[in-house]
């Protein structure tokens, strides 16, 4: 049974298909497929930071992370929006936990720069896999908010795509970051297939700008790492999941093996 990482996108989540919750369910179930689901919650966190008035700022589809600002950030991953995805997967039928990274220090991290611009914006050093194996050897579905630790007791706010990709990078599993546009887009079509040089072609040309370039950052990082392939998809379709799973054309693949049809 193979492992699949889940990246569920904050902006996405009252827009998801009906069938994303039972796909997950059904590929543990039925596909035999071992799924670890990991979330953001972005417009959650800004609602909640305007409703106490506390500034905000993104630099590069990050968000500046005070320490004021990482209290809302913990409050809101760890708790509503983490406990709305293990509710939904138990109402299909699934038996799920919710944790965040600072749980069993499963997310280590420290500063993502030397000179961190970016407060406390943290990057992943290491996976404790085992808690995510023994959670799964127990046919429960982990659910991860990315908010990490250190040693020290500190606590990292992980953008939620470098956290997937640190996560599946851990494992060894295909990653899928579920998002609500159709994958990458150039002149308002869809690039099915990618290889990492294009990819990184479109980041230097400006095709890809916001809240896109973690994603495909995370994707180019997991390739470097020798993860065969990195999807993005969107997640308001119908059984988007299910047709990642079986291997149907959806939304953009990132794959060392694939090239870009011209």
């Amino acid at each position: 049974m193979g492992y699949v990482v889940i990246k569920c996108g904050g902006s996405i989540m009252d827009g998801l298909h009906p069938s994303f919750y039972e796909n997950i369910v059904m590929m543990m179930e039925e596909n035999h497929v071992k799924p670890v689901i990991v979330h953001g919650g972005g417009p959650e966190i800004s609602k909640m930071l305007d409703q106490l008035k506390i500034e905000t700022r993104f630099i590069d589809g990050m968000r500046v992370t005070t320490n004021e600002v990482l209290d809302v950030v913990e409050m809101v991953l760890s708790g509503t929006m983490n406990k709305t995805i293990v509710r939904n997967l138990m109402t299909c039928g699934g038996r799920s936990i919710g944790l965040s990274g600072v749980d069993g220090m499963l997310l280590e991290a420290g500063p993502i720069h030397q000179e961190n611009q970016l407060g406390f914006v943290g990057r992943v050093h290491s996976v404790n896999t085992k808690i995510i194996e023994r959670l799964l050897n127990e046919k429960l579905i982990p659910v991860i908010s990315p908010v990490a630790t250190d040693k020290h007791g500190g606590r990292w706010n992980v953008n939620a795509d470098l956290a997937a990709a640190a996560i599946a990078k851990a494992l060894q599993a295909p990653l899928c970051l579920v998002t609500n546009v159709p994958g990458i887009l150039k002149n308002g079509k869809v690039l099915s297939n990618l290889s990492h040089l294009e990819v990184q072609q479109l980041l230097d040309d400006g095709t890809i700008t916001g809240g896109m370039i973690p994603k495909v950052k995370a994707a180019l990082d997991c390739l470097q790492e020798g993860i065969r392939e990195v999807v993005i998809l969107d997640g308001t379709e119908e059984n988007a999941l299910k047709r990642f799973i079986d291997k149907e054309k959806i939304g953009t693949s990132i794959n060392l093996e694939l090239t870009y049809a011209k």
